[in-house]
């Protein structure tokens, strides 16, 4: 029962973030909308450039998609509900991440289009940025729980969570998150009012304003990597002072 409320949950999760995200796109409001292009999608032509480096054209996505298997299989999503509670899971959320931008690098070359690839070198100096912002956030949510573990870390949250016990790293690790998925506004390896859809460009399947590629890494490395040191400061500090 718990594991299928958990996935319900998700899929609930995910529908909502579509409908939402489509609404404040274009102005409709839509339920139906993500079944509809879902449906649509599996009925599209595939689609090949005319010179395209087929090995990394067709891995990519695919490798896309073993990542996000493989950072969810280390998320405890409910106490009985982790497929693997590994010591150092934290560490392996972080590593699994350098695979996002493989696959990111390999979708924008494979095309053999200029658009694709723009894309892709985008993505590479954002990944570079904000990984850190997803590493130093874990590692104060490490430092509370004194453990890598997944779930000690959420079990170090029974009596207090870190998002009241530490917010400054929520909300770090929350935009980091955005621009890791590149998601509006951090969309610029696809930018479709820029680069024609960039490393989705030539792939079948699939706007918010778009801040500009030098201001999302300025901000990063000026501004997010300092708050996320300060983070790590406070909650050592917390830590120190409050049992």
């Amino acid at each position: 029962m718990t594991v299928a409320l958990v996935l319900l949950t998700l899929l609930v999760g995910a529908w909502l973030l579509a409908v939402i995200e489509a609404w404040l796109t274009t102005g409709r409001l839509r339920p139906v909308a993500p079944l509809l292009a879902g449906l649509s999608h599996l009925g599209r032509e595939s689609i090949l450039a005319r010179k395209p480096d087929r090995l990394f054209f067709e891995t990519a996505p695919v490798l896309l998609l073993v990542v996000a298997v493989l950072g969810a299989a280390v998320l405890p999503l409910a106490p009985d509900l982790v497929i693997a509670d590994l010591a150092t899971g934290a560490l392996f959320l972080n590593a699994v991440l350098a695979y996002v931008l493989v696959s990111l690098i390999m979708a924008g070359w494979g095309p053999n289009g200029a658009y694709a690839m723009v894309g892709g070198w985008r993505f590479l100096g954002q990944l570079i940025a904000y990984s850190m912002l997803i590493v130093m956030p874990i590692t104060a949510t490490a430092m509370r729980a004194e453990s890598l573990l997944n779930s000690a870390i959420v079990e170090s949250q029974a009596g207090l969570w870190n998002i009241v016990y530490q917010p400054l790293g929520f909300v770090l690790f929350f935009i980091a998150a955005i621009a890791l998925a590149f998601r509006s506004p951090f969309d610029l390896p696809t930018a479709p009012g820029e680069l024609a859809g960039g490393v989705d460009a030539e792939y079948t399947g699939f706007y918010l304003p778009r801040i500009r590629e030098a201001d999302l890494l300025g901000w990063c490395w000026k501004l997010g990597i300092p708050l996320a040191l300060l983070n790590i400061l406070i909650v050592g500090l917390l830590i120190l002072v409050v049992p």
